[in-house]
C-alpha cells in the first residue's frame, strides 16, 4: 500500500509540474513515517477508499498551487453588473427597489445556463438501439450567480451574504420541484480551475433532471437493509467516535466523513432528519451559513486558497415510494488530480486521513472570532 500511495505522489509531481526529487523526498518521507493506509467502506457510494491513516503528510506538503485572485478576463465577465444583456434572461434575483428586469441594480441573480446542454421545453423519452439506450435532453441547467462584484469568492462574503445565497438556492429548488417531470435536482459550486470553474467570477450552478442518479445509492440499500437513515447513524457514530467530528451547532454537525474520498472533504449535516434541502427553515438558514462560512474560511486558509467543489446533495423530488434520505452539503478540495487507479477501480487515494483533517480544521476554525 506504501507504494501505491509513493506513486501517487509520483502523479503529483508530473501533473503539478514541480521537482520529481521534492515529491520523491515526500514518498521517502511517507514509507518512512507510515507504511500503513487502510481501505475503508464508503457507505453512501457503496464503494472503497484507500486512505492514509497516520500524519504521513501535511497539507502545506501537496505541491498545489494557489488560486490566486481572480482577475477578470480582458476586462469583461458576463456575470459582472451592467453586462445583463448578455445573459439569457434572469429567472429570479433579488434587485434594490426602483430596477427592472435584466439591468444593474441587482444583488443575486438566477439565469438560465447559456450553454446548456438541458432543456424543459424538450419532450422527455427514452428509446434504444440495438444493446445502446438514450433519453432526450430533458431537463434544466442554471446559474445563480452570487454577487455583482466579479473579486470575491464565496468565503470572503459575510455570513448575511452567504444567507442571501442559500436562501435564493432554496427558493430555486422549490421552483424546479414544482414541475411534476423533475425527478431531481443537484445544487453545485465549481471553485477554481481544478474544480471545473470556467469563469473566474463566483457562481453557483443548479441542474434538473427527469430521472434519479444512482451515485449516493448506498443511501437506499442501508435504508432497506436496516430500517434506519445512513446520514442519521452516521452522525451517531462520530459524536460517539469524536476524532471526526469538526463542529457542532445547535441544527447542524460537520464532520470529516471516516471514507473521505478527498483530502480535507467535509460535509456539513442537518443534525436532526431532514429529507429535503428545500423544507430548510428560513430560521436556520443564518446558522447554517455562518457555519459553513467558518468552514471554507478555514479550508482555504489551511490548503492556500485550494480549487473546491460544494455539492448540496438531497433527496429526490416527485418520486413515490423511495427510502427516506437526509440532505447535507459536501465540500471538497481538489488537491491531486485523479488518475488511472480512480478511473479504473473506483477507488479514491485521500493521502490526508479524515481524522487529522478534522483536527486541523478544528483547531483553525477555533481561532476565528465569533
Amino acid at each position: 500500500m506504501a507504494l501505491l500511495l509513493g506513486e501517487k505522489l509520483a502523479e503529483v509531481s508530473y501533473y503539478w509540474n514541480v521537482s520529481i526529487g521534492s515529491v520523491l523526498k515526500l514518498s521517502h518521507d511517507f514509507e518512512r513515517r507510515n507504511s500503513v493506509a487502510e481501505i475503508r467502506k464508503d457507505l453512501l457510494r457503496d464503494s472503497w477508499v484507500v486512505i492514509a491513516t497516520g500524519r504521513a503528510i501535511r497539507p502545506t506538503d501537496l505541491p498545489v498551487p494557489s488560486q490566486g485572485k481572480p482577475l477578470k478576463a480582458q476586462g469583461f465577465c458576463p456575470f459582472c453588473e451592467g453586462n445583463e444583456a448578455v445573459t439569457p434572461p434572469e429567472l429570479m434575483a433579488n434587485r434594490r427597489p426602483g430596477t427592472e428586469k435584466n439591468t444593474p441594480g441587482w444583488t443575486i441573480r438566477a439565469i438560465p445556463n447559456k450553454f446548456t446542454a438541458f432543456s424543459r421545453n424538450t419532450e422527455f423519452a427514452t428509446e434504444t438501439n440495438g444493446i445502446y439506450s438514450f433519453m432526450t435532453g430533458f431537463g434544466s441547467h442554471e446559474v445563480v450567480v452570487e454577487t455583482p462584484e466579479h473579486d470575491i469568492e464565496l468565503h470572503q462574503q459575510p455570513a448575511e451574504k452567504i444567507s442571501e445565497i442559500i436562501e435564493m438556492l432554496k427558493r430555486r429548488h422549490l421552483d424546479l420541484a414544482q414541475d411534476q417531470r423533475i425527478k431531481f435536482i443537484q445544487t453545485y459550486k465549481n471553485k477554481g480551475l481544478f474544480g471545473g470553474a470556467s469563469l473566474g467570477h463566483s457562481h453557483m450552478q443548479i441542474v434538473s433532471l427527469p430521472y434519479v442518479p444512482n451515485e449516493l445509492k448506498g443511501l437506499d440499500s442501508y435504508a432497506q437493509a436496516t430500517g434506519n437513515c445512513l446520514i442519521c447513524d452516521m452522525l451517531k457514530q462520530e459524536k460517539q467516535d469524536q476524532v471526526r467530528l469538526v463542529l457542532e451547532s445547535e441544527n447542524f454537525i460537520v464532520i470529516c466523513p471516516f471514507a473521505s474520498r478527498f483530502a480535507h472533504e467535509t460535509w456539513v449535516i442537518p443534525k436532526y432528519h431532514a429529507r429535503d434541502f428545500g423544507d430548510l427553515p428560513a430560521e436556520q438558514i443564518p446558522e447554517l451559513a455562518a457555519i459553513l462560512r467558518k468552514v471554507l474560511v478555514s479550508m482555504v486558509d489551511i490548503l492556500n486558497d485550494p480549487s473546491y467543489n460544494l455539492v448540496i446533495n438531497t433527496a429526490p423530488v416527485n418520486v413515490e415510494n423511495r427510502p427516506d434520505h437526509h440532505w447535507f452539503i459536501e465540500v471538497f478540495p481538489r488537491l491531486i488530480v485523479q488518475a488511472g487507479l480512480e478511473i479504473s477501480t473506483g477507488y479514491y487515494m485521500n493521502l490526508i486521513s479524515p481524522e487529522w483533517a478534522a483536527e486541523t480544521l478544528k483547531e483553525k476554525i477555533s481561532q476565528l472570532p465569533d
